[in-house]
C-alpha cells in the first residue's frame, strides 16, 4: 500500500551541527564549544565554529530542500543564539535569523518543525550546574516562552527535546558527549530535569502558538537477547528500560520503570531528586517523535557495575560507518510496540539515516548505493507498519546534508547532500535522488 496522501516527507538537521558562523548574530558559548576545546574529546579537534555555514547559506539550503520535494524541515534553535548566557536579555539578531529562515521555508511551501533543545546548552548555564540544577526547568521554560511568542505565529509543529537519553547518558554517564561527565548520579539527575522541563514547556508553547502540534523526540533502539538464556533476555529487557522506557514512561504514564528503579536505587543515583515528581512530565501531547538507527543485541555481563549487561555485535550482520547494525525490521518492531504499548496520538520518525565513507563527487553527483539501500529498506518498513495500522504521520531523513557529527567531528557523513567543508559546496548524492523520486512516486 502507498503512504497516506497527507504523509509528511522531510529532512532534519540541528543547530550546532550545521549553523557555524562562529559567534555571528550574537551567539553565546555553548557546552559543545567548550567540549570541542578539550584535547582528545572530538575527532582531530574539530568543532562547529564553521560547520556548514548555514547561517550565511540558509537561502541556498532551503532551495536544495525544495529541489528534493520535501514538504517539511526539522531544525533546532541554538539556545545561546537567543540568550547568549542562557537567561536575561534577548538577542534580537538571533531571533531575526530564525524568523528569516522560517519565512524562507514558508515561501518555498516547506513546513517548519522546530526543536527547542538539541544539546547545545549555553556554557553559562552549565557553569551553574546545567541540567543537574533544578532551576534548569525554569530556565528552559523561560527560553521556550521567548521562542514560542516570537515564532509561534508561523511555527505550528514543536518538539521540546531531542533525545534526552543522549543528553543525560552520553553526556553525563559515559562522558563521550558534552559536558563530558562520568557520574551516574549526575546522569539520572539530568534525565529527571529534562523530562520535567518537557512537561513544563508544553503548555507554554500552547499558550503562545495556537493550534499547534507539540511533542518530544526520543531515540529508540530495538533490543534483543544474544541467546535465549534467562540472563541474556533480562539484559535485553534492562537495556530497553535504560534506553527507551526511562523516557517513554514519564511522557505517557508519569512514572519510571519500577524494575529499573529497584535495580538502581541501591547505587544512590537518585539521591538528588524526588522520583515522584516525574508525574509532572505527563502532559497531553499531539505526537511522539522517534529517532531510529539500529538495534542492540544484548548479553549478560556480570562485570558491568550498574545493570550487568553489554552489547555484542554480530559478525554476520551489515554495519554502517558508525558501526551500527543495519536492521530495518527493528524500526517496524519499534513502531508496532510503541503504537500498542503507549497509544501516541501519532508518530513522526524525526530521524533515520546512516553514515558511510562516501566517495568524492563525480560530475555533480556522489554515488552512495549503501545509503540509498538503507533508506529504501527503512521506508519499506515504515510502509509495512502503516499497513498494519500504526499511525505514522511523517518521516524525516537524517541528515539533510553532511555536518559536524559531534564527537566524530567531520569524519562521519550522514547527509543526503555532500558538503565540501573547505569550499562549502553542496553536491547531491544518489541517495538524495532516490529520496526525491520516492517522494514523487508515493505522492502519485
Amino acid at each position: 500500500m502507498a503512504f497516506p496522501k497527507d504523509f509528511k516527507w522531510g529532512v532534519a538537521t540541528s543547530s550546532y551541527q550545521i549553523e557555524g558562523g562562529e559567534y555571528k548574530y550574537g551567539r553565546g558559548v555553548s557546552i559543545w564549544d567548550t567540549f570541542c576545546d578539550v584535547e582528545g574529546k572530538v575527532f582531530e579537534g574539530h568543532n562547529g565554529s564553521i560547520a556548514c555555514d548555514h547561517v550565511n547559506r540558509y537561502a541556498e539550503d532551503v532551495q536544495l530542500m525544495s529541489n528534493l520535494g520535501v514538504d517539511t524541515y526539522r531544525f533546532s534553535v541554538a539556545w545561546g543564539r537567543i540568550l547568549p548566557t542562557g537567561t536575561g536579555s534577548i538577542n534580537e539578531q538571533g531571533l531575526d535569523f530564525y524568523s528569516s529562515l522560517i519565512d524562507k521555508l514558508l515561501e518555498a511551501g516547506i513546513t517548519p518543525f522546530l526543536t527547542l533543545y538539541h544539546w547545545d546548552l549555553p556554557q553559562a548555564l552549565q557553569d551553574k550546574g546545567g541540567w543537574e540544577n533544578p532551576d534548569s526547568v525554569k530556565w528552559f521554560t523561560d527560553y521556550t516562552a521567548i521562542i514560542a511568542e516570537a515564532l509561534g505565529d508561523r511555527v505550528k509543529h514543536w518538539l521540546t527535546h531531542n533525545e534526552p537519553f543522549v543528553v543525560s547518558m552520553l553526556g553525563n554517564l559515559m562522558g563521550i558527549h558534552a559536558p563530558g561527565k562520568q557520574d551516574p548520579t549526575a546522569a539520572y539527575t539530568v534525565a529527571h530535569h529534562l523530562m520535567l522541563s518537557h512537561g513544563a514547556a508544553v503548555p507554554v508553547i500552547r499558550e503562545y502558538s495556537k493550534d499547534s502540534e507539540v511533542g518530544i523526540t526520543l531515540d529508540q533502539t530495538y533490543s534483543v537477547p544474544l541467546t535465549d538464556s534467562w540472563e541474556d533476555r533480562q539484559a535485553a529487557r534492562k537495556f530497553a528500560n535504560f534506553h527507551n522506557e526511562w523516557f517513554l514512561e514519564p511522557v505517557f504514564r508519569g512514572t519510571y520503570p519500577g524494575d529499573m528503579v529497584n535495580a538502581l536505587e541501591p547505587h544512590g543515583v537518585f539521591k538528588n531528586i524526588d522520583l515522584s515528581e516525574i508525574e509532572k512530565a505527563k502532559v497531553p501531547t499531539d505526537f511522539l517523535g522517534i529517532n531510529y538507527y539500529t538495534r542492540n543485541v544484548m548479553a549478560y555481563d556480570p562485570d558491568e557495575p550498574l545493570m550487568n549487561m553489554k552489547h555484542v555485535p554480530l559478525e554476520d550482520s551489515e554495519y554502517t560507518g558508525m558501526g551500527w547494525e543495519v536492521y530495518p525490521d527493528g524500526l517496524l518492531h519499534t513502531l508496532l510496540y510503541l503504537y500498542n504499548a503507549y497509544y501516541p496520538a501519532k508518530i513522526y520518525i524525526t530521524e533515520n539515516g546512516c553514515s558511510y565513507d562516501d566517495p568524492d563527487p563525480v560530475d555533480g553527483m556522489v554515488d552512495d548505493p549503501q545509503r540509498k539501500a538503507y533508506f529504501q529498506k527503512h521506508l519499506d518498513a515504515v510502509s509495512t507498519a502503516i499497513d498494519l495500522g500504526v499511525n505514522v504521520a511523517g518521516y524525516f531523513a537524517w541528515s539533510f546534508m553532511d555536518n559536524f557529527e559531534w564527537a566524530y567531528g567531520y569524519d562521519k557523513r550522514f547527509g543526503l547532500y555532500h558538503v565540501d567543508f573547505e569550499t562549502q559546496e553542496r553536491t547531491m548524492k544518489a541517495s538524495a535522488a532516490y529520496y526525491r523520486d520516492r517522494i514523487k512516486e508515493e505522492r502519485g
